[in-house]
Parts: structure tokens; sequence; C-alpha cells
């Protein structure tokens, strides 16, 4: 079989700085949706931290499946 090639289409370079801006309300989604997962981590985190040597045994018990 023959190797096909790729024709690689040159990058382009922004302009000036004012040509992307960030919308406000995505930006402000994002924070949001950041807070909420570092909140459900440390959560879980916690859970972990309390079970963790009952959790270990169970999971070796059980063979590691």
């Amino acid at each position: 079989m023959e190797k096909q090639e790729r024709k690689q289409e040159p990058r382009r370079e922004p302009q000036g700085k004012d040509e992307v801006k960030a919308n406000p309300k995505v930006v402000e989604t994002g924070k949001k949706l950041k807070e909420d997962i570092d909140k459900l981590v440390d959560e879980i985190d916690d859970v972990l931290e309390k079970n963790a040597e009952e959790f270990v045994k169970n999971y070796v018990q059980k063979g590691g499946q």
C-alpha cells in the first residue's frame, strides 16, 4: 500500500488582540462549573479519607475487580 501524503494548510496567526474576545456569560459559567467540580472532588476526597481502609479491604477481598 502506498502512503498518502497530507497537505498541511498554513496556520493562521491572529492579526490583532481585539479579534477574539471572551464572552462574559461563558466565562462566568466556566467559573461556576469549576467551583462545583472542586466542591464535588473535595466531598469525594473526604468520603474516601474516612472510608479508605474499609474500601481497600473490600477491594482486595474481591480480587481487585
